[in-house]
């Protein structure tokens, strides 16, 4: 939990609710709390379920007695991280090398996901429809072929960190500025004028779509940071009012996606239905926000699924994956 990113606070609610969801008849669980300048700390004591304190240990450690022996030992890991050194298969490459179960995602479909234009890429070569972006790196002219508004977004960060909406050349010029102090890779991104919708997919090699979501700001202009984490900032519609056929479509999409890009275990789609009606995929999120409030957790709750089940489950499919890929020759 925790992390380096800026998703750090959101990471640490996201892992309060998991462990305050987790059956203690069925699961003991132990907490490492990684800082926002990179320290692990293994939490000690009887009650496990405090967060811990102030991290106090740095990688590389020693393997004897602390957090790699312990990581070594536990029966399967659950990577609460958002963000860059969580969510973008580095901390995923470390628990591969220690042969230990994950949640989620492995090391090339977090990687991917994580990168918003590799991943459109791979979406257009599928032939999956998503929205037209450029994409700007450090030194390129600042452009824009698609007209105002646009969102100009960091291609590897989250929560709408550092995202903004341009709607004229000089907003455009901050924008993009702002975006390059958080990645060294931008993209400038159509505005699609419709309903944002966002479904959730759980499984492994036979993944499944939840009922689809809507997204209703309340009072903000886009769906912006604060319209994602502050109370009454954001209505969430289950199931979105759009037609049966674009349900449908939604789910397909989010579905084909999961695939192309090899995921596995969860992930949430975000989607635009716009005016005329065509579904556009937006990005996939292979650790999406993870309290029992979040639109992850809401959107399997009305699916049937409530959220100590959705656990379970996302343990048991880290546990099947690590069992069939062991049996592979390398």
């Amino acid at each position: 939990m925790g992390g380096r990113s800026s998703e750090h606070e959101i990471s640490l609610a996201s892992a309060r609710s998991v462990l305050e969801a987790l059956d203690p008849e069925r699961y003991e669980s132990l907490t490492v709390g990684i800082g926002r300048d990179g320290r692990w700390e293994l939490a000690a004591g009887a009650n496990h379920r405090q967060l811990p304190p102030a991290p106090a240990e740095t990688l590389p450690i020693p393997a004897e007695g602390g957090i790699s022996a312990t990581l070594a030992a536990v029966d399967v890991v659950l990577p609460i991280l958002h963000g860059p050194f969580g969510e973008d298969g580095t901390v995923q490459g470390l628990l591969e090398l220690a042969d230990v179960p994950y949640v989620g995602a492995g090391v090339t479909a977090s990687g991917v996901c994580m990168d918003k234009d590799l991943f459109k890429a791979i979406m257009r070569d599928q032939g999956i429809p998503v929205t037209k972006n450029i994409t700007l790196r450090e030194g390129d002219e600042i452009r824009n072929p698609f007209g105002f508004p646009v969102f100009v977004k960091p291609a590897r960060l989250g929560s709408s960190v550092g995202i903004s909406k341009a709607h004229d050349d000089g907003e455009l010029r901050a924008a993009v500025d702002l975006a390059f102090e958080h990645d060294e890779k931008v993209l400038v991104e159509e505005f699609v004028s419709g309903i944002e919708v966002e479904v959730g997919v759980l499984g492994n090699l036979e993944p499944a779509a939840s009922l689809v979501g809507e997204i209703v700001v309340t009072s903000r202009e886009w769906y912006d940071y604060s319209a994602k984490y502050d109370e009454g900032e954001m209505d969430l519609i289950v199931p979105a009012r759009i037609t049966p056929e674009q349900t449908a479509r939604v789910q397909e999409l989010a579905v084909q996606a999961f695939i192309a890009t090899e995921c596995e275990g969860m992930a949430r789609v975000d989607c635009f239905v716009g005016i005329d009606g065509e579904v556009l995929l937006n990005e996939l999120n292979t650790i999406p926000g993870f309290t029992s409030t979040s639109v992850y957790a809401r959107l399997f709750e009305a699916s049937g699924i409530p959220y100590p089940e959705l656990l379970d489950r996302l343990v048991e499919l880290a546990l099947e994956r690590h069992e069939r890929r062991s049996r592979l020759e390398y």
